[in-house]
């Protein structure tokens, strides 16, 4: 963005690559306008050198937003359903499982960033885990 001159397009494959949600697509357009920077969208055909094609922008992004909600929407109830008939348990705390042998190998004086390698954890895991027993 901070490359970009008066005059200049900005490029981008698909809206959803461009902005997180409405407000920031707004933002973003209220930038490049400031700018004088035109935005293409290549999926959409979009092309905010003209007024329609601002309007269309408006609308998908509009659309975009509203399905992405509409997807977290079905997938936090997916995930309850999977819940309440116990299928779903989240994912398992790996290093949890391993803050014991981590504790008995800091205890022999290795140092914290081997255990972790041996343990295939992160070194920050193996420090909570050390860190418990102290």
């Amino acid at each position: 963005m901070d490359y970009l001159r008066e005059g200049d397009t900005l490029i981008v494959t698909k809206l959803d690559r461009l902005a997180r949600n409405v407000a920031h697509l707004r933002q973003l357009v209220a930038m490049l306008k400031d700018k004088d920077v035109s935005l293409r969208v290549l999926d959409l055909g979009v092309d905010t050198r003209r007024p329609t094609g601002e309007l269309i922008l408006n609308m998908m992004g509009a659309v975009a937003q509203f399905e992405r909600q509409m997807m977290l929407e079905r997938q936090r109830e997916g995930i309850a359903k999977a819940k309440s008939d116990g299928k779903y348990k989240g994912r398992v705390p790996t290093a949890l499982r391993q803050a014991q042998r981590a504790r008995e190998m800091a205890a022999e004086g290795l140092q914290r960033t081997e255990i972790a390698r041996r343990l295939g954890v992160s070194e920050r895991s193996v420090y909570r885990a050390v860190r418990v027993t102290m």
